[in-house]
């Protein structure tokens, strides 16, 4: 019995505690939108005195609703009497006739109605554009202090998504929704304001339908979110595939990857199809009920005034009528909001989760005009964050200044993550870097990377200039001289001379108009001209022709003197002059020494040295 009783009680509290945990759900979820919502509002701030002015706009044309349904009254009470006095009693108006008074009235509601409209619609845009600047701008100049693990954990075609379409559906909620809720919310108000004083007992009997158009409100707004959610990573998806193709599109052509593309964009398109024919479907079903609901009171409205009707003129009935016949656009109006609302809110809350991503961490104190470069890596072990593989274990050197270090290794040994950790672009777990005796955690991040120069295998270039290409972030604005001599210094200035217009050509996305090793002259041009007493080439010859790398080798060897410089090669025969070689496997340092001394010692590095001559020799016989 003892061991019964929990599985007993478990079974009959269950679905108890189901509809508790889905209550309480239901219930975070509204709240996470109504602070979501009014975190977005939050943004409109600045431009409180825009927003007061939209406000006084839709409360003007507000007004002019209950004034319409009221000039009804006199023009039915005139058909019977159209010499009648409208303004019985005003000096100046009261000998005006409601044959004349009614169309001045009707004209005079119409130009005060477009007043309020104008004020409105104009001032409520300008406050709704400026927020969406405002999030665009905030969003990207996020992605410029994210650190490098949030880029590693998200795709492009998301992040791109979140600035073009999400910000697209904030809009929605910041200006549509708003200027629908202002205005048909105020329109309610002056229409239920205008029947109180009409007939209150039967505005009393209208007032009853409120309760059941807010379940429906509730409830569909749920959906709505939800759906919302489902339909952005949709579109994340149709932007990454969409990216993805186009800047591999010399890949997919020489594969005959169009077809695959093609039924992987397809398959993108269509799921983000099915989930926004949900969302109308949802909205579609939605209306018509809140509809049906609106008229089922209307009817039961018209019944008891004609029930009810007492002493009232004719002129009174039509009136009320009418004001309650203006009553369900509104209010179908309002109902309909929900879904921008809450497309706004599911967009918003993406946007807020990349703005509440803490930036790149930078507690560091220490600002240099300029270090010697004397680098030391005490036991240095690192692992990416989420991942159990040890990437680096156990890594100790020191570099003197002006001193050449040579990383050579197999694939996946470590180098490259080693070159990233010097400028701090990950944070290691355990051992030290130190930069003049200085750890990189206690630079400032910007000082820190001012005094490292890095050239990557991957060259990143702007769609821009030649020159702004080589003068580039911190470099911009470097005389044109100095300029032309980094160029010169790579070997880059033969091929951009021939260009037409020189350094002022511009060389299309990520430098689409240049070969793969006038880019990679160009990458390291551009870390020549930035003169740092740290240079890192991970793989920086690696896309150069054998006589550019001639030259280029020339250069750096020029450049490198008084630098401490760190080299990652594929090509053995490029750091044969290093100081010190440092051969990594698995994330270790297995030999060290010069070119020499390592060949002799017959080990790790002479194999690796045999087997690139091997391949070599092979290429030179079939190039025969």
């Amino acid at each position: 019995m003892l061991q019964c009783r929990p599985v007993f009680a478990a079974v009959h509290e269950s679905p108890f505690r189901k509809l508790h945990n889905l209550k309480r759900n239901k219930d975070t979820q509204s709240a996470s939108s109504l602070k979501i919502y009014v975190r977005l509002l939050g943004y409109v701030r600045p431009y409180v005195p825009a927003f007061a002015l939209s406000i006084v706009g839709f409360l003007i044309f507000a007004s002019s609703q209950p004034m319409l349904a009221g000039i009804l009254k006199y023009f039915v009470d005139g058909l019977s009497n159209p010499d009648a006095a409208l303004f019985a009693g005003v000096p100046l108006l009261e000998s005006l006739p409601l044959m004349k008074a009614v169309p001045v009235l009707i004209v005079a509601i119409a130009v005060w109605q477009g007043l309020g409209s104008y004020l409105g619609n104009y001032f409520l845009a300008k406050v709704s554009l400026g927020l969406v600047q405002d999030l665009r701008l905030a969003l990207f100049d996020s992605l410029l202090r994210l650190p490098n693990r949030y880029f590693d954990e998200t795709n492009s075609g998301h992040l791109i998504s979140r600035i073009t379409f999400n910000v697209t559906m904030v809009t929605g909620a910041a200006t549509d929704a708003i200027k629908v809720v202002i205005r048909e919310g105020l329109t309610i108000v002056f229409l239920f304001g205008y029947l109180l004083w009409m007939n209150w007992k039967l505005t009393l009997v209208m007032l009853a339908i409120l309760p059941v158009i807010g379940v429906m409100v509730t409830s569909a707004s749920r959906k709505f979110r939800k759906q919302s959610k489902k339909i952005q990573a949709a579109m994340g998806d149709v932007t990454h595939v969409a990216s993805e193709t186009i800047h591999g599109y010399r890949v997919v052509r020489s594969f005959g990857g169009e077809a695959y593309e093609s039924r992987r964009f397809r398959a993108a398109s269509e799921d983000n199809t099915r989930k926004q024919l949900k969302m109308v479907k949802t909205g579609a079903t939605y209306t018509p009920m809140l509809q049906l609901v609106s008229y089922t009171a209307m009817s039961v409205l018209l019944f008891l005034v004609l029930w009810l009707r007492g002493d009232s003129s004719v002129g009174d009935l039509v009136a009320y009528i009418t004001a309650a016949g203006l009553l369900p656009k509104p209010i179908r109006q309002l109902s309909e909001v929900s879904s921008t609302i809450q497309k706004g809110v599911a967009g918003a809350e993406s946007i807020f989760e990349q703005l509440d991503t803490p930036p790149e961490e930078d507690r560091g104190t220490v600002a240099r005009e300029r270090v010697a470069g004397r680098l030391d890596v005490r036991q240095l072990s690192f692992r990416y964050p989420g991942s159990d593989r040890v990437v680096l274990d156990g890594i100790d050197f020191s570099v003197e200044p002006g001193q050449m270090v040579a990383l050579v290794g197999r694939s996946g040994s470590g180098k490259s993550t080693l070159a990233n950790l010097i400028p701090r672009f990950y944070h290691h777990e355990s051992g030290q870097i130190l930069l003049d005796g200085v750890d990189v955690e206690d630079y400032t991040l910007k000082n820190l990377r001012r005094h490292i120069a890095l050239v990557t295998q991957q060259v990143t270039l702007f769609n821009d200039t030649v020159a702004n290409n080589i003068a580039y972030g911190d470099l911009a604005g470097a005389p044109r001289a100095t300029v032309e001599a980094a160029a010169q210094a790579a070997f880059a200035a033969e091929f951009i001379e021939r260009l037409p217009q020189g350094y002022d050509t511009e060389i299309g996305e990520n430098g689409v108009m240049l070969s793969g090793g006038q880019r990679q002259r160009l990458a390291i041009a551009r870390a020549l001209l930035k003169d740092a007493p740290v240079l890192i080439l991970d793989e920086a010859t690696s896309a150069l022709d054998t006589e550019s790398e001639r030259h280029i080798q020339a250069a750096l060897d020029r450049v490198m003197s008084g630098r401490t410089t760190i080299v990652i090669a594929h090509r053995l025969s490029t750091i044969e002059k290093a100081d010190v070689i440092m051969v990594m496997e698995q994330g270790r340092i297995v030999e060290r020494g010069t070119h020499q001394e390592l060949l002799a010692r017959d080990g790790a590095y002479a194999r690796l040295h045999a087997m690139q001559f091997a391949e070599q020799g092979e290429g030179a016989g079939l190039t025969r």
